[in-house]
């Protein structure tokens, strides 16, 4: 990503240890990003919900409302926000929850700050990808996915829609993409999330994302027939 396309993109980091959003704030300014800050739960949640910016920092540990509760809050607001949590929280059950909550990636501290600035760029260039698909799009004969307004719903049922996230939906089109195949990790990880030699990056993003579609979408998440895992292969769409 230039520094010119990088200039075009605003950047909210909700961070309460001084030293750190310092540093953060010049490493963005650095490489040419429009650097917006808030040091409590709060003033953060204020500054997302005007949906100005085109990616939420967000640490977890925060005064006031936590990181995991001001997510939730942004994603009651916009289902499209992209937000990448920072955390020293490193327990499986915290990057579930982190997850669960709607972000789009975590970040465990202390962090690479090249890896975070790959994970940003790699975040903005899909979310930007993202805004030029609209449309509705058959999944089989089954589903009908709304890329528009992120929601699946079963053709010839009188069932509401699912609310998807955008990431959700990414995922989706790209196993329906694929789907005369498995898909592995590594390779969504590096198309639908965009980040290049996913194979040296250590996260469980995309397990989750894919146990969190399967409890909206499968009669029984844990036998899966629509979104199948193929051992040692990856997943593949089979509806």
């Amino acid at each position: 990503m230039t520094e010119e396309q990088r200039k075009k993109f605003s950047l909210l980091i909700v961070e309460d240890e001084e030293a750190i959003l310092a540093g953060l704030i010049d490493l963005f300014v650095y490489h040419g990003y429009v650097v917006d800050s808030a040091k409590d739960g709060n003033e953060g949640l204020r500054k997302a919900a005007t949906g100005h910016h085109d990616l939420v920092i967000l640490d977890v540990m925060l005064p006031g409302l936590d990181g995991f509760t001001v997510c939730n809050e942004i994603r009651k607001v916009s289902r499209e926000q992209p937000v990448i949590m920072l955390t020293a929280k490193t327990s499986e059950e915290d990057i579930i929850t982190g997850l669960t909550v709607g972000a789009d990636d975590y970040i465990a501290k202390p962090f690479s700050v090249r890896e975070l600035v790959l994970r940003v760029e790699a975040v903005l260039r899909r979310s930007k990808k993202a805004r030029h698909q609209e449309g509705k799009i058959t999944l089989a004969r089954s589903w009908e996915l709304d890329t528009q307004n992120l929601t699946l719903r079963m053709i010839e049922s009188s069932q509401s829609p699912v609310e998807l996230s955008r990431r959700e939906v990414d995922i989706l089109l790209y196993l329906r993409e694929n789907s005369h195949r498995p898909v592995s990790r590594e390779e969504l990880l590096e198309e639908v999330w965009g980040y290049a030699r996913a194979s040296n990056i250590e996260t469980r993003t995309v397990d989750i994302h894919i146990a969190k579609l399967r409890r909206k979408i499968e009669e029984n998440p844990k036998e899966p027939k629509h979104i199948a895992t193929v051992r040692g292969e990856g997943y593949r769409l089979t509806v």
